[in-house]
């Protein structure tokens, strides 16, 4: 594997040649990731509300899932740093899987307890669906992360998008092999989270990080220490305000994405109609990376920053004046709420990119998505408690005026890059 992967080091050529092949590797695994990313994005508050009787707990799920994100974004980070992407990746995939099965069987013996430790196993692919954007950029040049970044995501759209459409043919396989009809899209995702981790054990090899960590010992054994370019250097401030950038949007997001399901069906929408506006959300959140990693490359990082926090604000404004029974103007709230993210995200990681160099990246990458997926956690758990305590409207309009804070973060971090 060593003279393998040396036979890289000094040839541009072959060096290319990997990065593509990693991007299509990774496109591959993450069409399948998408697909088991959206099974509990759209039933997991339906499920638990129908487990506990009661909606104040129905952010729990959202927040079980990304809390266990949380720790399985470390360890993947850690066991990527060690052995590689394709072992930590898959690893959290393969895991995630057990998880789908284990919500599966708690639906059917209609256990709380089994659903929860299910929930946070579950976690373990939506770890592995994020950091999966890492590995393109591996050996991407500094003006093509955020392009590399883009195709990684945007490759989720298609199981994304299908996920939740999927949801009313799955429900109709649950009741035809006698299990709950709202565990029936956890069937598609731990298929899915298998097969995306099958697909990066097989063909991800050579693994793209152990490649770049050669390349740039190579490098600093040739070129002196001060004759390095700027955005090699290892910056902090790059890292936190990539992680904040991520972080917010990451809050913001999920905490309006919980608990639209849970206001449509309190007003009466059919179950194919919440499935259609989570999968408009989930199509936004990935499609606009057509663009979106182009523009982060060409406009610049702190611009696509700060247009995130304006158009999750818009977003927020408009989920929360929407009224009940508008689908349309669900969809468009949903919609916004998906390409705010999609900009904090992409952006986010480019900055955070930027700031690392291949012996602390994917340590670096690990411990940030732990406090992406502990802030989505946070957010699905407050969503259902203001919801319930307030209103759909609060939740919203406080999630759209939280957004605004990046603004002056990203404008600030600008003016101490001049």
């Amino acid at each position: 594997m060593r003279n393998k992967i040396d036979s890289y080091v000094t040839d541009t050529e072959q060096q290319r040649r990997l990065y593509k092949r990693t991007l299509f590797v990774v496109v591959l695994s993450q069409i399948f990731g998408g697909a088991g990313l959206a099974a509990g994005i759209t039933v997991g508050a339906l499920l638990a509300r129908d487990l506990l009787g009661t909606d104040a707990y129905a952010g729990v799920p959202t927040a079980l899932f990304t809390l266990g994100s949380a720790g399985a974004a470390f360890l993947i980070g850690m066991i990527s740093q060690r052995v590689g992407r394709r072992v930590g990746l898959a690893t959290g995939f393969l895991t995630g899987s057990l998880g789908a099965f284990g919500v599966i069987f708690a639906a059917a013996f209609e256990s709380v307890p089994l659903l929860f430790v299910s929930l946070l196993i579950y976690g373990a692919g939506t770890a592995s669906n994020l950091q999966a954007r890492y590995a393109g950029t591996d050996l991407a040049n500094a003006t093509e992360r955020a392009t590399a970044v883009s195709i990684a995501m945007v490759s989720t759209t298609f199981g994304a998008v299908a996920g939740p459409n999927l949801v009313e043919p799955m429900g109709r396989v649950a009741d035809a092999i006698g299990i709950p009809t709202l565990s029936g899209p956890f069937l598609l995702a731990g298929a899915a989270y298998f097969v995306a981790g099958l697909i990066l054990i097989v063909f991800l090899n050579p693994d793209p990080l152990l490649v770049a960590r050669a390349i740039e010992s190579k490098r600093k054994q040739s070129t002196d220490a001060t004759q390095r370019q700027p955005e090699e250097v290892h910056s902090r401030l790059g890292v936190y305000v990539g992680a904040f950038v991520m972080v917010l949007s990451q809050i913001v997001m999920v905490a309006i994405m919980t608990m639209t399901p849970v206001h449509m069906r309190q007003h009466g929408h059919e179950l194919s109609a919440v499935g259609l506006v989570i999968g408009f959300h989930i199509g936004a959140m990935y499609l606009p990376s057509l663009v979106t990693g182009v523009l982060v490359d060409k406009v610049g990082r702190e611009i696509m920053a700060i247009a995130s926090g304006v158009t999750l604000f818009f977003a927020g404004v408009v989920a929360a004046f929407a009224p009940a029974d508008s689908l349309f103007l669900l969809i468009i709230g949903l919609v916004l709420l998906g390409v705010g993210w999609n900009f904090g995200l992409i952006s986010g990681t480019a900055i955070l990119v930027d700031a690392t160099t291949p012996e602390t990246r994917a340590k670096t990458q690990g411990s940030v998505d732990v406090w992406i997926a502990l802030s989505g956690a946070s957010g699905g758990m407050l969503s259902g408690i203001i919801a319930s305590q307030s209103s759909y409207l609060t939740l919203s309009l406080l999630g759209g005026i939280v957004s605004l804070v990046l603004v002056p973060i990203v404008l600030w971090y600008r003016r101490h890059l001049i």
